[in-house]
């Protein structure tokens, strides 16, 4: 009787089938290699030199305008001498406060024209104090009290840039020029990182007249921007300002751009801080005043009312994935240069002048008829030439031309104040 352990279907005598041996068969192990993170194609700009302010025997003030109506103003301005003052000087402002605090700059390190600029400022609150805003119910739209408080800080400026040393009414109507569209549009009672820029211009044309130098460039972002900053929340908050666009031209916030910029420098090598930090409140209600980046973060925080980064500033959240400050500086510069001055639907709204001057081949608001940046209709619609066609493009808008008008954030956290926690909410729409 043959034994059970025997496989019937084998020839009597062979070997019992053998086990296969798998390590044959399957891959070797190799061990891991860490991928290269994926490279910018976008190269980091340098930041140009920064020429010393012109003979001002050669100029003849103007008042500034838009010169880049097409394409090819565009192109030109790109390639001018203009285009590398603008970076020069923005980022020369940022390469001042690598590594330094707010509470580094003492009030007597401020010169006479810085101090003259700080009381300017304090003189625009005190018109926002005497422009009450217009009694609208609910609305989270722009307040038309913004039109007040504008029409009488033009009433007095001259004044204050006088105490600054300027004489000629010419250079003081250029120079204010950009100073009044800092605030925001008088039409569209908006405001955005565009009027953020005019801000930068107004200290630009400053430089260029020599009434601040290089030695201020410090204290112009630690002293007199941050005041700046702290005016425009006030205006935005007195006057329901409307983002210009959703969530800003960058996407970082719906108003600023700058402070994330020059708030990046600050903590460029910082010794604890790091990017991923912007997400402990802790941190950012005990360095928010000494860093800029911080501090806005703590501030768009504030009014949302929906909790968290990743909801309602998705690409803060994302760049706080960054391993350094450093990664976070370059980007930002980077966003700079192809997101505002190398967009047109942002420079056809950049205004020239003497001081800030264009190409001598750049079209003029006479040669297609459009009308000035104060004079825009209602919606804020302006005419740039495309391919030779007339193009309407709406900047209170979504996107390109979608002339969606986008209520205020700010609005919508102070109206739900008013009725308090147990009051009757508003209801919640897609852009808070």
């Amino acid at each position: 009787m043959p034994s059970t352990t025997e496989n019937p279907a084998s020839p009597k005598g062979s070997p019992p089938s053998a086990i296969p041996d798998l390590r044959d068969r399957l891959p070797k192990l190799q061990p891991r290699r860490r991928q290269a993170p994926p490279s910018n194609p976008l190269p980091l700009p340098e930041t140009p030199e920064l020429p010393s302010p012109p003979d001002l025997s050669t100029l003849t003030f103007k008042k500034p305008s838009r010169r880049i109506l097409s394409p090819k103003d565009h192109d030109l301005f790109l390639a001018s001498p203009t285009y590398k003052l603008v970076v020069g000087f923005v980022f020369g402002l940022t390469e001042s406060v690598v590594d330094t605090p707010v509470s580094a700059i003492r009030d007597g390190d401020l010169s006479p024209a810085v101090k003259t600029i700080l009381q300017i400022l304090d003189k625009v609150q005190d018109v926002v104090e005497r422009s009450p805003p217009e009694e609208q119910g609910d609305s989270r739209f722009g307040n038309k009290g913004f039109r007040d408080f504008l029409d009488l800080a033009a009433e007095e400026h001259t004044e204050w840039h006088k105490q600054l040393g300027i004489t000629s009414s010419a250079a003081i109507t250029e120079i204010s020029t950009y100073f009044l569209q800092s605030f925001g549009n008088r039409t569209r009672i908006d405001y955005g990182s565009g009027h953020e820029l005019n801000f930068m211009l107004w200290l630009l044309c400053l430089y260029q007249l020599g009434i601040v130098t290089r030695a201020d460039f410090r204290s112009l972002v630690l002293k007199v921007f941050t005041q700046y900053l702290s005016l425009m929340r006030i205006i935005q908050s007195s006057y329901y300002l409307e983002p210009a666009g959703s969530h800003g031209v960058w996407g970082l916030d719906d108003y600023q751009f700058l402070p994330f910029l020059f708030g990046s420098s600050q903590l460029l090598h910082h010794p604890f801080i790091r990017p991923l930090s912007i997400h402990q409140n802790l941190i950012l209600e005990e360095y928010g005043n000494d860093y800029l980046y911080l501090g806005q973060v703590n501030f768009v925080n504030s009014v949302k009312n929906v909790e968290g980064l990743r909801w309602h500033s998705p690409m803060l959240d994302d760049i706080s994935s960054a391993k350094s400050w450093s990664k976070v500086e370059a980007g930002m510069r980077r966003m700079f240069v192809a997101e505002v001055l190398k967009k047109l639907p942002v420079m056809q709204h950049f205004l020239f002048g003497s001081l800030v001057p264009a190409v001598e081949e750049m079209s003029t608001e006479e040669d297609f008829g459009v009308p000035s940046e104060e004079e825009d209709p209602e919606g804020g619609e302006t005419v740039v030439m495309v391919d030779g066609m007339r193009h309407v493009h709406q900047m209170n808008s979504w996107g390109d031309c979608c002339g969606i008008k986008v209520p205020s954030s700010v609005a919508a956290a102070l109206e739900a104040k008013k009725r308090g926690a147990g009051g009757q909410g508003l209801r919640r729409i897609p852009f808070d």
